[in-house]
């Protein structure tokens, strides 16, 4: 299954790219607006493609679909650094990651194309990955309450939006073209956020101290990585039958695994790069958690 492959390793660079930001973020976080805009404007850089790709302007209905996708995830996203910013990581993250697969598998199964079936060893698989991120992400006394769970479950919404709307737009149009044209999107969500919000313009417009260059060396490394796991995923999107994209969603457990895997062989190598501290109980939790993600990947592979 050379999809499974693919988003085994989309998701291994995004563990990455979370832990160097980790390091990277020693200043306080900065407001979700402003963060969000940062990441949506940066995908101009998408916009050299276009004359190396066939990029070509499909028909009205694709291009508004295509920009929606693009919109509803840095929409999304902006909503998801919000709730972070409000609550804690573990109060937002296991609600995002539980309620955004099962949102996607609903919006297939009601779509035109949920008549697609899927088998019985897929399903136990979904089950599996989904407790099995919640499981990972979970810390003890760290409950969910009512107002993270509503911020959490827009965000879970928006992201599911995207998911689908992404898929529509491979379906029905080449994949670079597709690929840009979402992207579109989420610049077009970033350029609002500059005209509407006075803390964007003012973070945007004021001076700056110039950072070492090898901090600068390790942001700009990290983009990379970043981006070409996102040109994978959205691969993995394309190429997956429609209703495997909640699964693809579902496997972002993966993620919290090598994300655990890398802090801790880091964390002993390099104590003074990032400093982790972990209990026997947590470590416990966190094997069950990765044991029931393999669990998932091993259902999956079956027919």
């Amino acid at each position: 299954m050379p999809w499974l492959l693919l988003i085994t390793i989309v998701y291994f660079l995004l563990a990455i790219v979370c832990l160097i930001d980790k390091h990277l973020l020693t200043s306080s976080v900065p407001k979700p607006k402003v963060y969000t805009f940062y990441i949506g404007i940066s995908w101009t850089v998408v916009l050299v493609l276009i004359p190396f790709v066939n990029f070509y302007i499909p028909e009205t209905k694709q291009i508004i679909i295509s920009l929606l996708a693009g919109i509803s995830f840095v929409y999304g996203l902006f909503w998801f650094n919000k709730s972070l910013y409000q609550f804690e990581a573990s109060r937002v993250v296991p609600a995002v990651g539980a309620i955004s697969p099962l949102l996607t598998f609903l919006m297939i199964y009601f779509s035109p194309l949920g008549k697609e079936t899927t088998v019985l060893f897929n399903i136990i698989a979904f089950i599996l990955l989904i407790f099995g991120s919640l499981l990972i992400t979970f810390e003890k006394g760290k409950f969910i309450n009512i107002k993270s769970l509503k911020i959490s479950f827009v965000s879970a919404f928006l992201f599911s939006l995207s998911f689908v709307l992404t898929k529509y737009v491979y379906s029905n149009q080449t994949f670079w073209n597709g690929f840009i044209w979402t992207k579109l999107g989420g610049i077009l969500m970033a350029i609002l956020f500059l005209v509407f919000g006075k803390d964007v313009r003012e973070e945007v417009f004021k001076k700056r101290e110039i950072l070492p260059k090898k901090t600068i060396t390790l942001f700009l490394s990290n983009q990379v990585i970043g981006a070409v796991s996102n040109i994978l995923q959205n691969w993995v999107i394309a190429i997956v039958p429609f209703y495997y994209v909640a699964m693809v969603q579902a496997l972002q457990g993966m993620q919290y695994a090598f994300l655990l895997i890398l802090t801790i062989l880091i964390s002993l190598k390099f104590p003074k790069f990032l400093k982790e501290e972990i209990s026997k109980g947590i470590l416990f939790q966190k094997i069950v958690a990765i044991l029931l993600i393999g669990a998932g990947l091993a259902f999956l592979t079956l027919k």
